[in-house]
């Protein structure tokens, strides 16, 4: 069990049925009546977000949310296949699991898969990917502004915006918590 007095940031718990994990925290004392500590929490199945005021004293089961490490395989279709480097057991994931950032993975990427209770909810991709541009306009000389950019596509189908001086064939590092290109590789 914890208590709300002692919510910090990244904390998982249940409530209300659904496990919920802090995304900001904030202990307010004001000068007149009881503490309160106000929360902006994160549903972790759904995605929502949501703010709520917690008296400190109120107490929630911990939820122990399992991140495991997993080597993408394939997809067929609406399944995609991970593979655990320890005991070579496959698991499909339907692809409404997935988020938006999966695009920038490539067969035999690791990425971290997140379950409670056995359930699969999400993926994690590794934080920054190596790709190779496949599809990309040429930049002309002369033809630059303050951060000029233009769309290139990756070989994973993903379409990014990156600077003018960026060719097809090239590899650059790409964020995929935000999609942004960072530098050549």
């Amino acid at each position: 069990m914890i208590s709300a007095g002692d919510f910090r940031n990244g904390v998982t718990f249940e409530m209300d049925g659904n496990v919920v994990s802090i995304i900001e925290f904030q202990h307010v004392k004001p000068g007149k009546g009881a503490a309160f500590v106000r929360t902006k929490i994160r549903n972790v199945i759904t995605g929502a977000v949501t703010e709520k005021t917690f008296n400190p004293n109120d107490k929630y089961p911990t939820a122990f949310v399992e991140r495991k490490d997993m080597q993408y395989l394939y997809s067929d279709g609406d399944l995609y296949y991970f593979m655990d480097a320890e005991t070579f057991e496959q698991i499909p994931i339907n692809k409404s699991v997935l988020g938006d950032n999966f695009k920038f993975v490539k067969e035999n990427m690791d990425c971290k898969v997140l379950s409670y209770k056995g359930n699969v909810f999400g993926v994690e991709p590794p934080n920054f990917v190596e790709l190779e541009i496949i599809k990309t306009d040429p930049g002309f000389k002369g033809d630059t502004a303050t951060n000029a950019t233009k769309p290139a596509t990756v070989e994973t189908g993903a379409e990014i915006r990156v600077p003018l001086f960026i060719n097809e064939g090239e590899k650059i590092r790409i964020d995929t918590r935000t999609g942004e290109y960072m530098e050549r590789a």
